[in-house]
């Protein structure tokens, strides 16, 4: 048995020397590979600093699959990201180009043009190999774009709806299973698989036992994390794949932790956010444990892995990335940005010039820091090097690229904005404007999440002054207008969430996520044509958003046909399948299909509990109780109505739901005070007296409906929404 294994190891050896020494077209010129039909695995820890892991010399976390991988492979000891946000850092890395290039520059409203530049699946993909992606983050979800040229992607991530974005996610080890479950049907095909581990991004919240053995949760999401890992290198090496595999383990990005008083990550450019992990595992172990110093960046990932796979890139234009395994290298300055603080904040964007030893910060304030002397960046040195200053300035001038508006490159996206009145400048930047530096005003993030920890608690009406206070202060900050524009909805205030709504779509050049929002309240209102138009400005990004606006807005037209083609166009579109999926019950329930209805409203009780089974999906429950009262199930249906008021105690269509049932069942008196608690609930909002007006219409009770509406204006006399109803 020990010769065979020694000749099988001597015969692996003599064949990665011929490969060497073929020189296939796409190797690399340092003479490792290509390795033709190699199995291709890309392994993405999001959030990862490179300090905090044991082969970077950090103590605080112990890592034994990243650890025997480092072991096996190259290190890359100073690897930076392009830009500290996951979706467009991703795209960088499949794609070997920078944000400006490829055009994605944000996590949301930015879409991945794949047919402009092709991914690393769609080049191993086009050459034979089987593709297969499996994420842990919704802002990864394929509607993005990020999934072209992929023939498996797995999102299936849960939505936390009520929360931000960067908090919908799913475990490591839930990803990685999905993933060993896929390899399983590969056969002997060549296969490119990417997996994306989220654990180190916030919240912060490892399982046991890691949320017991280390002090710092931060650390804790890396060894869970590093479990996924092992799991699924053992799976590797279980199949007889992991020795012949080219591996490469990296991270999109780091993360603040308040080494410069930011908490996270998107905001600021040192090097806790751009320095991450990179290792490069060759078949056969080639060149294991050794160690790369010189400055490399995570678009290089790109060419070196076509190289080592010897397929030729079809594209014949330069590249950012070039191979990691070329010695001898000419050095280069590697450019980094961050658009964040400005399409979210108004704040001035940051752009970073690393050149060997030095990491220069471009903005309203420069910095310049010795990365040899200084690794903390304490010590700005920029007086002090005054050439080495000016000739990284002109390099981050030269690099730089004017921001383009999430909907401004499409034509017919940018004359719908016009058309609706909004401007297509990113972030409202007029000419000369000086933008203020996010360093000097990171202080009042602290105030917009306590903002948002309120909503998360449903104390909106809390939230509404702080909210009024930073918009004031800070008026062209979008995220503070759109959560603005949440709190305000749910109180029930909906003209002036519309107000909210509208600026934050003006401030941020049409973001499509925003535009569906505004076209929400606006159907709300009544005012369906408008809110058509909105849900057509997102249809290029966000097409299952939009798709599922339309077919809300068909409902409300009474259109039964187009609202059922555009839930189910929505649920093609790969997104969230929860909220069209209540949608198109709601249209089955109209057309009287209460059988299909009730399974397709099954469908998303499923999908929900197969998400985790704790999220609170607004309409879920009030969608429920509408089919069961229609379907004479009055117990069930009053159930699933006081569910939905639990759950979003200002819901209007529950509480009016509920009347509607109480009064069929001769309930008089419990079906008014239905609609008092509706009311209260809701602050006295022009929007509930208008939905308490309209129940008691639908229930023929017009005396009381007038009565009701003459109070109401007296209380709201400009409410537009109010006074329609009494015209």
């Amino acid at each position: 048995m020990g010769s065979r294994r020694h000749r099988g190891t001597l015969l692996l050896l003599l064949l990665l020397g011929s490969t060497a020494a073929c020189r296939r077209p796409g190797g690399g010129e340092s003479g490792e590979g290509p390795f033709p039909g190699a199995p291709v695995v890309l392994i993405s820890i999001d959030t990862l600093r490179s300090d905090h892991l044991p082969a970077y010399g950090y103590r605080g976390v112990e890592t034994p699959a990243i650890d025997s991988l480092r072991r096996d492979a190259v290190l890359f000891a100073r690897a930076y990201s392009q830009v500290p946000l996951t979706l467009p850092s991703h795209v960088s890395i499949l794609t070997g180009e920078l944000p400006a290039v490829h055009g994605v520059r944000d996590n949301v409203g930015y879409r991945y043009e794949a047919k402009r530049w092709p991914s690393l699946a769609m080049e191993l993909g086009g050459a034979g190999y089987a593709t297969g992606g499996f994420v842990s983050a919704f802002v990864l979800r394929g509607e993005t774009g990020v999934a072209s040229g992929f023939t498996t992607w797995d999102d299936d991530v849960q939505r936390r709806f009520r929360e931000v974005l960067g908090h919908s996610q799913r475990p490591g080890t839930a990803t990685a299973a999905a993933a060993r479950r896929w390899l399983a049907t590969v056969g002997d095909r060549p296969f490119f698989l990417f997996v994306h581990l989220y654990d180190p991004h916030s919240p912060y919240a490892p399982p046991e036992p890691f949320a017991s053995r280390y002090p710092l949760p931060y650390d804790g999401e890396i060894a869970t994390a590093d479990a996924a890992v092992g799991e699924l290198l053992e799976e590797l090496r279980h199949r007889g794949l992991y020795d012949r595999a080219i591996i490469a383990l990296l991270s999109d990005h780091g993360e603040g932790l308040g080494d410069h008083g930011e908490s996270e990550h998107g905001l600021l450019l040192y090097r806790e956010a751009l320095q991450v992990p990179l290792l490069l595992k060759l078949p056969g172990g080639h060149r294991g444990g050794s160690r790369v110093e010189e400055p490399v960046q995570l678009v290089d990932v790109f060419p070196t892995l076509l190289a080592l796979a010897g397929v030729e890139r079809r594209g014949k234009e330069p590249l950012a990335g070039r191979s990691l395994l070329v010695r001898g290298r000419q050095p280069r300055d590697l450019y980094a940005e961050t658009y964040y603080p400005r399409l979210h904040f108004g704040w001035s964007e940051l752009a970073s010039v690393i050149r060997d030893r030095y990491h220069y910060i471009h903005g309203p304030a420069p910095e310049l820091f010795d990365l040899a002397a200084d690794t903390a960046e304490r010590h700005d040195v920029l007086r002090e090097q005054r050439r080495v200053y000016a000739e990284l300035r002109r390099v981050a001038e030269t690099n730089a690229k004017p921001l383009v508006g999430p909907a401004a490159e499409d034509v017919e996206t940018q004359k719908r904005l016009a058309a609706l009145g909004y401007a297509a400048s990113a972030a409202r930047v007029a000419p000369g404007e000086a933008l203020p530096d996010p360093r000097q005003r990171i202080h009042t993030l602290a105030q917009l999440q306590e903002a948002v920890n309120l909503m998360n608690q449903q104390r909106y009406l809390k939230a509404v002054p702080l909210l009024q206070r930073l918009t004031a202060e800070s008026p062209h900050m979008v995220d503070a207008w759109e959560q603005l524009g949440v709190a305000l909805q749910a109180a029930g205030r909906l003209e002036e969430s519309l107000a909210a709504y509208q600026q934050a779509l003006e401030n941020s050049a049409g973001a499509s996520h925003v535009a569906v929002s505004a076209g929400a309240v606006l159907l709300a209102l009544g005012r369906n044509d408008e809110a058509k138009a909105h849900a057509e400005l997102a249809l290029a990004a966000s097409p299952a958003l939009a798709h599922d606006l339309l077919a809300r807005v068909a409902l409300a037209g009474g259109d039964l046909a187009a609202a059922a083609r555009e839930a189910r166009a929505a649920l093609a579109a790969g997104g969230e399948r929860v909220p069209p999926l209540v949608t198109l019950a709601g249209v089955q329930t109209k057309a009287g299909e209460l059988d299909e209805a009730l399974r397709t409203l099954r469908q998303a009780e499923e999908e929900v509990r197969r998400q985790g089974g704790d999220q609170r999906v607004t309409g879920l429950q009030q969608a429920r109780g509408d089919l069961l009262a229609r379907l004479g199930r009055g117990a069930e249906a009053e159930a699933a109505f006081l569910g939905e008021i639990r759950d979003s105690p200002a819901s209007l269509r529950a509480y009016s739901g509920l009347a509607m049932l109480y009064a069929a069942q001769g309930r008089a008196d419990e079906a008014v005070s239905a609609l008092q608690r509706m009311v209260e609930a809701n602050g006295g909002s022009p929007a509930a007296y208008a939905e308490a007006v309209r129940t008691l219409r639908a229930l023929g009770d017009r005396q009381d409906a007038a009565a009701l509406l003459r109070h109401a204006l007296g209380i709201h006399p400009d409410s537009r929404q109010l006074r329609a109803l009494a015209g």
